[in-house]
């Protein structure tokens, strides 16, 4: 969060647009910035929009996913592969370390790219408004601004899951949140909020850019109105607010609903899913080495879980000589997807109805989607009631949104649920890693050179 001069220079000195080709060129004078008012910006909108544009390095790269991977269980390593992990900070997320031993003097990536991403978005709201559009420039605008607000709110809410509670109603207004930096001038000191603060701001971000963005996004790096509501969808599930979940969700559907017909692939492929495919709202990805399909084991009861009619089984997963690898990714490679898709908003829409007893609706939902997943032979899945089309729901939704960063968030919230708490455990040689529902550790410790610099409190984990 805090950042000296010399790193915000840094930060500004190579912003590759390899998505948006533009005229413009980086300038002397903004590029030698200076972490105060006197700071100088660029004043064109196409400046500022290729700046948000930065897909290579930056905004479309959202390693806040990454420790909520780690640590959420689809996976194992072998003991030799966890050994050779770069990172203390890796090795520690995987078996859920105690916060004393946690990164060993390690900054943690995920906290601190997150923030210099959510500089550049206060750089670019702070100047946007000094530019009187022209009428012709108003989308162009709009765009800017809604997409600036987007990317603020997706870093926080990927921040509020692992460096956050959970949401919870009764203790929203005291356990501690996000330092909410809303400015550019990183000089300025801020305590943590609150979690409901937190929550509040990204929802609020979210909806002023829902109004402001269009429908057609140049390229799906760039964030959308369908983006802006499936994002506002995952936020109110994250935080139990099925209603608003439902609502957004529904949002996002009615503007971009389009399945792939999983059948139709070719399994044997290296990476059987097209980059920027007709599912993605929009395009995200994070990658650690832990991620690499020479060390990632998918667990064996999940792989099981999947019938041998279910094309997921073979478009997802490859076998390795230890086992079965992930090879699914939305994003076309090795790097995991971590953005946005319309398969992720059934299965919202379809448990919020499964909560609200809307049974038939829960279950159109779902079963569209798993048709789309199966072979021809798919026969539909019924349930008598609310209860029984959740409990399908669920299942369905750790299988199809296996390794996008979201387990995490699920884990969190229906742990709370008896019904579908589980203990996570880990072994590594003769030892053995358990972290049980709704332990402390379910919140990462923030590194130590942030605690000394910003002088926020660490996590009580």
């Amino acid at each position: 969060m805090f950042m000296m001069k010399k790193e915000i220079i840094l930060l500004f000195k190579c912003i590759p647009v390899l998505l948006l080709m533009t005229s413009s060129s980086c300038k002397k004078d903004w590029l030698d910035a200076k972490p105060d008012k006197s700071l100088e910006v660029p004043e064109a909108i196409k400046d500022y929009q290729a700046l948000l544009d930065n897909t290579s390095q930056t905004f479309n790269l959202a390693q806040s996913s990454g420790f909520a991977e780690m640590s959420a269980g689809d996976f194992y390593l072998l003991k030799s592969s966890w050994e050779s992990l770069f990172s203390t900070q890796e090795k520690s997320a995987y078996t859920w370390a105690e916060t004393s031993s946690f990164y060993k003097g390690e900054e943690n990536s995920d906290w601190a790219n997150a923030y210099k991403r959510i500089l550049i978005t206060n750089i670019v709201l702070d100047g946007i408004k000094k530019i009187k559009p022209e009428p012709t420039e108003a989308a162009e605008w709009n765009n800017v601004k809604g997409s600036a607000l987007f990317f603020r709110a997706f870093d926080f809410f990927n921040l509020a899951q692992v460096f956050c509670k959970s949401y919870q109603e009764r203790t929203a207004d005291s356990d501690p949140g996000l330092p909410l930096r809303l400015d550019y001038n990183v000089n300025i000191v801020l305590n943590r909020s609150s979690v409901r603060q937190t929550y509040n701001q990204i929802t609020g971000d979210l909806k002023i850019a829902a109004g402001l963005l269009g429908t057609q996004p140049l390229y799906k790096t760039r964030p959308s109105k369908q983006a802006a509501f499936a994002l506002l969808a995952r936020t109110f599930l994250a935080m139990e607010h099925y209603e608003e979940a439902f609502l957004y969700a529904d949002s996002a559907l009615q503007l971009q609903s389009e399945l792939i017909n999983y059948a139709a692939l070719n399994p044997s492929a290296t990476y059987p899913m097209a980059k920027f495919n007709k599912e993605v709202i929009f395009h995200n990805a994070f990658s650690w080495g832990i991620f690499n399909a020479s060390r990632l084991l998918v667990d064996r009861a999940l792989y099981a879980s999947y019938a041998p009619n279910d094309c997921r089984r073979l478009v997802y997963f490859a076998a390795v000589n230890n086992g079965v690898t992930y090879k699914g990714s939305y994003s076309g490679d090795r790097s995991l997807f971590g953005g946005l898709a319309t398969d992720e908003m059934y299965l919202i829409r379809a448990e919020c109805n499964a909560r609200k007893n809307v049974t038939a609706a829960a279950m159109e939902d779902l079963n569209l989607l798993l048709k789309h997943r199966w072979k021809d032979d798919y026969l539909d899945l019924t349930a008598g009631n609310g209860d029984a089309a959740l409990k399908l729901i669920l299942a369905e939704r750790r299988k199809e949104l296996i390794y996008r960063g979201l387990r995490w968030s699920d884990l969190r919230r229906l742990n709370r649920d008896q019904r579908f708490a589980i203990t996570l455990t880990r072994v590594l040689g003769d030892v053995t890693y358990t972290l049980s529902p709704n332990d402390k550790r379910y919140v990462f410790p923030i590194d130590e050179r942030e605690l000394g610099l910003s002088g926020i409190s660490q996590n009580d984990r």
